[in-house]
């Protein structure tokens, strides 16, 4: 993944909302394999989404 360093004349971004937070801290609690995926625009949060799998033991 590439990733642009911040420009100097880039606004700063907005802080994240408790409400998001957490949600994302909800997940990590709660997800045991699988992803949490934060989707960015402008500097903003605008979604998070949670992939959770299941695992089977290998027989």
């Amino acid at each position: 993944m590439v990733t642009q360093p911040l420009r100097k004349d880039s606004p700063r971004p907005e802080p994240v909302p408790d409400s998001a937070v957490s949600l994302i801290v909800e997940a990590l609690g709660r997800v045991r394999f699988g992803d949490i995926r934060l989707t960015v625009h402008e500097g903003r949060l605008v979604q998070i989404d949670v992939t959770e799998r299941t695992r089977f033991p290998n027989n």
